[in-house]
């Protein structure tokens, strides 16, 4: 699968921390739901990847949960690199103690990179999380083999993503502007479904759910879908709407105004796990058998 995302257009969305922090209500609230779906999984790393981790906010978290563990951040966009590594927390007593006992380093890093193309060796890593970043990439199906490349046998994968039906509001009301594409062309859950077990990983569990965030006007939702990332199409319109293009936009809001007089953005909030299997078969194609002794 592929669509036609600009990546150094999303690099450059992201590349000011201080114009997208206002949406972070919205990715902390549903890093939160992850992480109450992360603690019902009885895992212990000892290397976490955020990937896509921008200002950071996930790393401590991450590393409470899981303090002998290196958690590593990673995100494409120099500035929200710099952010989160700003932001790391100093490692305590007992994340100095545990790197100098255990064989991986304890505590927190950031590296500025791809999450697309890894930096990492192959079976390097315990945990792969990436909260609301996969919808960035043109080809996600290519992500999963790449973050399956770098999982270790029985790893786990956790990663939210947004739907198809998210900013459905938004995409009407553009379409009253221009006939050019505004809002991103999510994949859907079943898609998201296929793609990891034809990259390799073992039981992939997807859920769903929808979140609606109410507006008074059409001059703050639009400033929340501008904080959210923006428009990295490489199909976009080039250049500014004209001001009747812009009313049109304006009043086609207005016109989905609810009975309350709230207007209303949608968010569809695809969560997915999945575990890296053992192999079974070798480099070469033969079988691998495995024995194992009665208990």
């Amino acid at each position: 699968m592929s669509a036609p995302i600009d990546l150094a257009r999303v690099r450059q969305l992201f590349a000011h921390p201080a114009r997208v922090a206002t949406a972070d209500f919205l990715r902390r609230e549903i890093a939160k739901r992850m992480h109450e779906r992360r603690e019902l999984i009885k895992v212990a790393p000892t290397r976490v990847l955020d990937a896509g981790c921008g200002s950071g906010a996930d790393l401590a978290t991450l590393q409470r949960a899981y303090p002998a563990a290196q958690v590593l951040g990673l995100d494409g966009a120099h500035a929200m690199a710099l952010a989160a590594a700003a932001a790391a927390p100093v490692p305590g007593a007992l994340n100095q103690l545990l790197g100098r006992l255990l064989p991986a380093k304890a505590g927190v890093d950031v590296l500025c990179a791809d999450f697309g193309n890894l930096p990492l060796g192959p079976n390097s890593v315990d945990l792969v999380w990436s909260n609301l970043a996969l919808h960035w990439h043109p080809q996600p199906d290519r992500v999963f083999t790449e973050w399956r490349r770098v999982l270790r046998v029985d790893g786990l994968l956790m990663f939210s993503n947004f739907g198809p039906d998210t900013l459905r509001e938004l995409r009407t009301a553009f379409a009253a502007m221009d006939e050019s594409p505004h809002v991103l062309p999510f994949v859907d859950m079943h898609d998201f479904g296929d793609q990891l077990v034809e990259a390799g990983f073992s039981t992939p569990v997807m859920d769903m759910e929808l979140i609606t965030v109410t507006y008074d006007t059409p001059h703050a939702l639009l400033a929340d879908v501008r904080a959210l990332g923006g428009n990295p199409l490489a199909t976009r319109a080039r250049g500014l709407a004209g001001r009747a293009a812009w009313q049109r936009l304006l009043q086609a809001l207005e016109g989905q105004r609810r009975a309350d007089g709230k207007l209303v953005l949608s968010f569809e909030v695809i969560y997915g796990h999945a575990f890296r299997p053992a192999p079974r078969v070798t480099r070469a194609g033969e079988a691998i058998i495995r024995f194992q002794p009665r208990t």
